[in-house]
């Protein structure tokens, strides 16, 4: 029988280890320019993108790769050849091949994910020093030989006889099994696409088509104020392999008008739709990649951090009419959880899948219905200002590689903290399958 004293003491000592258990800090993050898809990278594999984010935070905070004790990387849409593109990316960055890493999906946030994975082996103690990537190539996606031709090559390869591979080779000549398969644009849950749901989902709030004109032109202004005032410093600058070509910014910033994008026709309900390609996120390749460690080995390693990651949620809701309200949900759930208000937050970090999403979210948050109805709450969030809501542009202007875009978001808050004084921040993000999420960030002092 085990004693009374044995009970004690096991639980002074579990108390002791989660009373002095790490805290999670991000020292920098850093992205590669995020270029629109077949453009400036279509010659590169996703795992070379990353390589490419990892290598340049090493060499930014001047820290060997043999610091380096895990590596987590987010991805949406994989490579055959390198399914774990973490693993790739880190071998070819120099990181030990003793170290481990793994890759994570999660639709649009992925990288959250990655930082998170990060965060909670820091904070346990599983390791002191974590590198979080994200990357994503719209480049070179897989294009799939149809199902009945996979099967009947598959068949062919294990045929004994002469006759078994005659008979199952006229069956593939046949040309009506000659179909190709294409990245699906579609839920798999609802057959509907994103920008379809947007498109009702702006609808639904009242968005109208010149709200979401003026957001999107608001996207671009700041992001083109921001690279020209100096603030993107998470962007490191990459050489094409074999060339001499530097890429040192990203190229799908258009500063546009609100006659322009007026004039764009509906792409997803053509008649009544009001998401066009001018309000909506397009295409994009990049990377990203951020250091989290523990404060203490940060101190360690002489390494000031950017800052504290405080606490985070993630939200899931129903994938039909709810697919992009995700910071609806997990804004909500955070300051609950972390007991602060809206008015708490100096600095704002919100995905910008397309303009009627976000500013349907804006809405939900301020909605005393909304909240009722599906938080169970007696009164509405709030209302977030836009003077603090993604001040130098956002995935709308600056771009949104799927897998690298989380990043990217914590990396602007975290900047713009340090840039304005401010305390708090909050980055939320929607993603794929009706899934979303929310961090709290503090800023290191």
């Amino acid at each position: 029988m085990f004693s009374q004293r044995y009970f004690v003491s096991s639980f002074v000592r579990l108390s002791r280890h989660y009373a002095s258990a790490a805290v999670p800090v991000m020292v920098d993050g850093i992205r590669t320019p995020f270029v629109q898809s077949s453009t400036l990278y279509k010659s590169l594999l996703s795992y070379e993108l990353q390589k490419y984010a990892f290598l340049g935070l090493l060499r930014r905070l001047k820290i060997m790769p043999s610091t380096v004790q895990y590596v987590v990387s987010g991805t949406v849409i994989q490579e055959a050849r390198t399914t774990n593109v973490s693993r790739e990316a880190a071998l070819h960055a120099g990181i030990p091949n003793t170290v481990p890493a793994h890759t994570v999906t999660m639709a649009c946030i992925s990288s959250n994910q990655a930082i998170t994975s990060c965060l909670e082996s820091v904070r346990s103690g599983v390791c002191e020093v974590a590198l979080a990537g994200g990357v994503e190539s719209m480049s070179d996606v897989p294009i799939r030989l149809g199902r009945q031709l996979r099967c009947g090559m598959l068949d062919l390869s294990r045929a004994k006889s002469m006759s078994k591979r005659l008979k199952i080779l006229s069956g593939l000549l046949n040309p009506a099994n000659w179909n190709i398969e294409f990245p699906s644009v579609s839920e798999f849950s609802s057959s509907e696409t994103m920008g379809h749901s947007g498109d009702r989902l702006a609808s639904s709030f009242k968005v109208s088509r010149r709200e979401q004109d003026e957001y999107a032109l608001r996207s671009h202004t700041l992001a083109k104020k921001a690279f020209d005032e100096g603030k993107m410093v998470d962007i490191i600058p990459i050489v094409l392999p074999n060339t001499e070509k530097l890429i040192d910014h990203d190229n799908g910033i258009r500063v546009s008008t609100l006659e322009k994008l007026s004039s764009l026709k509906p792409v997803f309900r053509k008649h009544v739709g009001t998401i066009t390609a001018g309000n909506s996120s397009f295409l994009s390749d990049g990377a990203s990649a951020c250091l989290i460690t523990s404060e203490a080995k940060a101190k360690l390693l002489g390494l000031k951090p950017k800052v504290y990651l405080r606490d985070y949620v993630y939200v899931a809701q129903d994938p039909k009419d709810q697919l992009l309200l995700g910071p609806a949900y997990a804004v909500p759930k955070l300051l609950g959880k972390v007991k602060l208000k809206i008015s708490d937050i100096d600095v704002f970090e919100m995905h910008e899948a397309f303009a009627g999403q976000i500013l349907a979210n804006l809405k939900a948050l301020d909605s005393d219905l909304f909240a009722e109805k599906f938080l169970g709450k007696s009164s509405k969030v709030g209302a977030i200002p836009l003077e603090k809501l993604n001040t130098w542009g956002g995935s709308l202007s600056i771009g949104h590689p799927f897998g690298a875009t989380g990043i990217r978001l914590v990396t602007h808050a975290a900047n713009r903290l340090i840039d304005t004084g401010g305390k708090y921040a909050l980055v939320s993000a929607c993603a794929s399958g009706g899934l979303g999420h929310a961090m709290l960030l503090e800023r290191y002092p």
